[in-house]
């Protein structure tokens, strides 16, 4: 006999998360002041669980990805999330110490005081994406640990295995009343943007994040969004370009140039292109003299985007753009087993007509425009959405504090790319399009915790001596006098 009250999977998904998060909920009014011992034993745990599965993560990213080096793994995820945590452990007993603001005079003078006390959000929701599956997770969790939050994870279903472990690790280290993961598909992603968190942590599209900033906005729960964008990298006249290129490219081809602030298109003078082009032949030999059998060369994560990339380049090549593919040793990609491999790909002079120079590229494919001139160029990425980085190369005090100062952008970095995201000590986030809000060291632990505003008054009636309540009289219109006055 069917049941009377017949229930889906998704609905069951629902429940699941929804009773994970009641759990949560009750476990953090039973602790309302958390202890810094108790912050920073579960900081120390997650350290302590990377390192154990350091090993496993790196196969478990090699077997989603098809091909991806072990030492990127624990480069870039592994050790890229074991230094946020330690940062935060080293700093959280400064962080939460109240901050001593003066009240405002008269009060200050009659023995008012205010401060600000920083107290947990409650439960943060963090969704990562697949191309950095593990620091996408622990980095922010680094903020949300320290400022004494418990903390609910949907790992990306690009890369299941990576999510299956890292439920696996999860479950190890922590209690599901302080940290749970939700693995699943696309229909429980959408379920779990719509819980009611006390904040909500995104990185991926920027066409994903309009809808999940739809579903937080239902229960009005704050987000952090860390997207993308077209990064632009700006080299200058002056720039030492053998060095700049080789940079660049190793920027561009870690994790096959699937990074959200990776160098997204290149800005050169007119008369150094054949000089860069041949920088980046040279640059690419050095690192990766094979490719398609090279496994410290990543691949694509699926068909999918190895489809949508290679589409950007075979629309060039019907347009007539040039297109240089840089593969040392002469390799057929055309027949490939287990993975998605596309080679640094170069097409310079692009045309600005062609989707490669709209949409976020996220592989190893590098337009190039050339200028001829600063202003120029800096007017062209001025025209572009506001990216999640810039990067200039060059030695001209001037260009470049015009390029940090004229342009928009999550965060800059100078002679090289992608490093500004290593600074713990400085906030990372986006600006318009390619995100909003920011983490990180400190401005995570703020991120992450409410600032609550405590002011204590003077045992003096300052009210009535102030006149600033009834009956009004003499007293009252000088203190009007005063503070009504340019």
């Amino acid at each position: 006999m069917p049941s009377p009250n017949p229930t889906s999977p998704a609905d069951d998904v629902r429940r699941a998360l929804a009773q994970t998060l009641n759990d949560q909920r009750r476990a953090c009014l039973a602790m309302p002041v958390v202890p810094l011992e108790v912050r920073t034993d579960r900081l120390s745990r997650a350290i302590d669980v990377l390192v154990r599965y350091s090993d496993r993560a790196a196969e478990a990213l090699h077997e989603d990805f098809g091909c991806r080096p072990h030492q990127t793994s624990k480069l870039v995820d592994v050790a890229a999330s074991i230094d946020p945590l330690k940062y935060a452990r080293k700093h959280a007993k400064q962080w939460m110490k109240p901050e001593r603001h003066s009240a405002m005079f008269p009060l200050n003078w009659v023995g008012g005081s205010a401060r600000v006390e920083y107290q947990p959000l409650g439960v943060v929701g963090i969704m990562a994406p697949w191309n950095f599956p593990l620091h996408t997770v622990f980095s922010p969790l680094s903020g949300v640990l320290a400022a004494g939050n418990r903390a609910m994870i949907k790992p990306s279903e690009y890369t299941p295995a990576t999510a299956e472990l890292l439920a696996e690790m999860i479950a190890e280290a922590f209690d599901p009343t302080e940290i749970a993961v939700a693995t699943g598909d696309a229909d429980t992603g959408k379920a779990f943007a719509s819980l009611p968190f006390d904040h909500l942590v995104f990185t991926g599209s920027t066409a994903v994040a309009r809808h999940v900033m739809a579903a937080a906005a239902q229960h009005l729960v704050p987000v952090t969004l860390e997207l993308g964008g077209k990064s632009p990298v700006l080299v200058s006249r002056t720039a030492d370009i053998p060095a700049s290129v080789h940079r660049i490219m190793a920027g561009k081809t870690i994790n096959a140039g699937q990074v959200c602030m990776g160098p997204d298109y290149l800005l050169v003078a007119e008369e150094q292109l054949d000089e860069v082009i041949a920088a980046a032949h040279d640059s690419v030999a050095r690192m990766y003299p094979t490719i398609l059998d090279n496994p410290e060369y990543c691949s694509i994560i699926n068909e999918r985007h190895y489809r949508r990339i290679m589409g950007y380049l075979d629309e060039a090549r019907e347009r007539g753009q040039a297109v240089i593919s840089i593969h040392p040793d002469d390799e057929d990609f055309s027949q490939q087993s287990g993975s998605w491999k596309i080679p640094p790909t170069l097409l310079p002079d692009v045309r600005d007509d062609l989707t490669v120079m709209d949409d976020e590229i996220f592989g190893p494919v590098l337009p190039i425009k050339t200028y001829s001139t600063f202003d120029e160029a800096l007017t062209y990425i001025q025209r572009k959405s506001h990216a999640l980085a810039a990067y200039y190369f060059g030695r001209d005090a001037a260009e470049e504090d015009r390029f940090i100062n004229e342009t928009r952008s999550g965060g800059v970095c100078i002679n090289d790319v992608i490093f500004q995201v290593t600074q713990e000590s400085m906030p990372f986030g986006g600006v318009g399009p390619s995100g909003m809000g920011a983490y990180h060291g400190h401005q995570g632990f703020k991120t992450f915790s409410h600032a609550k505003a405590v002011y204590r008054q003077t045992p003096v009636d300052v009210a009535t001596l102030g006149g600033v309540v009834p009956p009004f009289g003499p007293m009252t219109d000088r203190v009007l006098s005063f503070k009504i006055k340019r």
